[in-house]
């Protein structure tokens, strides 16, 4: 036991000494920063939409400097902490508030419980799909046009901008993964539904390249059976880890993802797409970190985080704020790594700094 103290102090101090290093004060390795998404990025949103998927109240937000702000965590989401990572001044705003000064520099248009597929997490309400997200960022192009006089420097100024992506999540959680409410279960075999959602974010994604997106990261879908909903509904919560008939449609998923990147990069002039294996990256010993707790959220247990429900106190051990969120000490891990990979598996062809550093028209040689 107390070597195992030692070794967990030992990880914290190094943790902390290169979150600190790559977070020095600097010019930002990017101008702008722009995010699309579901409750892992949704920073404010959903907050005046009709829902259930809503996340401005406490005990959200205990740990964010703001309080709840509409961030389904405790404190700071994955792309919170890259832009940090990313040396920017300020978190990105949420699409819903963002001034016409801030836009330049970005907007947040992730929302909670959303989806690839038009129908995922209708149950809770209303959502910002994909394709409505891209929409809003169609009018936010125009915005940047006006601001800047012509189409001509909107798209330079895009091009030089960072973009990621994360989203496919609610399709298995709240969508394949519930046949109760949503028929795609039985439409398709898991091979199959891998392939349609593929298929129409390919189609999403080159709509995000057509209106100035040229450096992408694509986060690969977690380890959804490891999280506690999926355990509350497939798993013995005593004995099982994670529920692998669902980390395996995932994985389906996330393999043709990873040949969807390399299409994208191959067809399109000056793309530069990468995929970020959050998979691979949640695949870390978590125990060795400190989490001692991976079968429960902080908030709500298997459940969703009520308002003002009580929280746990000992949030660092936690792998989940809530039913399917991480806390931020598993944020903090997830963003490093996929900002600077530890592993040559972490991201395909590059990892976010990486991406960042690129000039227009420039390759990575790696």
């Amino acid at each position: 036991m107390e070597c195992m103290s030692m070794m967990w102090g030992l990880v914290t101090v190094l943790l902390l000494v290169s979150y600190l290093q790559n977070c020095v004060h600097g010019e930002p390795e990017v101008p702008c920063y722009f995010i699309f998404g579901d409750s892992l990025s949704d920073s404010g949103n959903n907050n005046k939409l009709v829902t259930l998927g809503r996340a401005n109240f406490p005990p959200n937000g205990i740990d964010f400097p703001n309080g709840p702000t509409g961030r389904f965590c405790n404190g700071r989401t994955i792309v919170d902490v890259l832009a940090e990572l990313l040396k920017l001044d300020d978190y990105i705003p949420p699409y819903a508030t963002v001034s016409d000064h801030r836009i330049l520099e970005g907007a947040n248009f992730g929302s909670g419980s959303s989806g690839i597929r038009d129908e995922t997490g209708r149950h809770y309400g209303d959502l910002i799909t994909m394709k409505e997200q891209l929409k809003n960022y169609q009018v936010a192009v125009s915005r940047i046009t006006n601001i800047l006089g012509n189409d001509t420097a909107a798209m330079d100024h895009l091009s030089k901008c960072l973009f990621t992506v994360g989203i496919g999540t609610h399709d298995y959680i709240n969508n394949y993964l519930l046949p109760q409410l949503y028929p795609t279960n039985s439409e398709y075999t898991p091979v199959q539904y891998a392939s349609v959602l593929i298929n129409q974010y390919f189609q999403q994604l080159k709509t995000l390249y057509k209106n100035g997106a040229r450096k992408v990261a694509i986060f690969g879908l977690g380890r959804l059976g490891c999280t506690p909903i999926e355990l509350g509904l497939y798993g013995d919560v005593t004995e099982t880890e994670c529920v692998e008939f669902v980390n395996d449609a995932v994985q389906l998923f996330n393999e043709r993802l990873v040949k969807m990147v390399d299409d994208l990069n191959s067809n399109l002039t000056d793309a530069r797409f990468t995929y970020i294996n959050m998979g691979g990256i949640q695949s870390f010993d978590a125990a060795a970190f400190g989490f001692r707790v991976k079968n429960n959220g902080c908030c709500g247990g298997q459940l969703p985080c009520l308002p003002f429900a009580a929280s746990c106190s000992n949030r660092t051990e936690h792998l989940y704020w809530d039913f399917i969120n991480p806390t931020e000490a598993a944020n903090l891990i997830y963003a490093q790594r996929a900002y600077i990979s530890q592993s040559p598996s972490d991201a395909h062809p590059m990892d976010i700094h990486t991406l960042a550093q690129l000039h227009s028209g420039e390759a990575d040689d790696t």
